[in-house]
């Protein structure tokens, strides 16, 4: 489906309602990625095929913070609360509720019904740029190749903010997880060009405080019909 906001498109891609096992085994993956635990996500949700490129960002706000110019480069150097006032903006204009995506929705997106640690083809340089391709810089948006579901640059190119407030896996199968009440560290997942292959993987999970801007730092875009 194709939304089209200030005479720019905004490509989104349909991730049905089910379940994945979300993080990683034991022994597998980082502390932070433990213990792997059942999630159901009860609605499907559209999710932008691409990370929230230059030209979309400037078309809504008005300004491009990122250190890599170029219209269809992935937006950086924006912070947690920088793109809740994107979200909103672009909400507004756009008429449909858009918001970050949860960690949840994330993983289960990035996996696209695969298990392993990468998506689409499990090759990292097919999917995505990183630490051992990226030439110490971003790259367009969808140069490479696509998971199952039809989204782009869901391993590297630039980490993505999630909606979530950070917190330690329990191994208690959820439904529907927002994150926890408090806390002040929100999520980010899929690594960036400046990563090693293993923080780029689908389990992978780190975070930043709401205000940190980085160069290594964008969004991509979910809205539930």
């Amino acid at each position: 489906m194709v939304k089209t906001v200030n005479g720019v498109d905004y490509a989104f891609r349909w991730c049905p309602p089910g379940s994945f096992m979300m993080g990683s085994p034991e022994g597998e993956g980082l502390r932070m990625e433990i213990p792997q635990h059942r999630v159901t996500l009860t609605k499907g949700f559209w999710m932008l095929e691409t990370k929230v490129t230059q030209e979309m960002w400037e078309s809504v706000m008005g300004d491009n913070p990122s250190n890599f110019k170029g219209l269809n480069l992935p937006v950086e150097t924006v912070s947690w609360d920088d793109c809740q006032e994107f979200c909103e903006k672009l909400s507004q204009q756009s008429g449909f509720k858009i918001q970050l995506p949860t960690e949840a929705q994330w993983e289960y997106a990035c996996r696209a019904g695969t298990t392993g640690e990468y998506s689409g083809t499990g090759n990292l340089d097919e999917m995505g740029w990183y630490y051992g391709n990226s030439d110490t810089k971003t790259h367009p948006v969808g140069e490479k190749k696509p998971n199952a579901w039809g989204l782009f640059d869901m391993h590297g190119n630039v980490w993505e903010w999630c909606q979530d407030r950070y917190e330690v896996y329990s191994d208690s199968a959820v439904t529907d997880p927002t994150g926890p009440d408090s806390g002040s560290n929100r999520v980010v997942r899929g690594g960036s060009w400046y990563s090693f292959a293993e923080d780029c993987r689908s389990a992978n999970r780190f975070y930043d405080t709401p205000t940190y801007r980085g160069n290594r730092l964008g969004l991509r875009l979910v809205f539930v019909p």
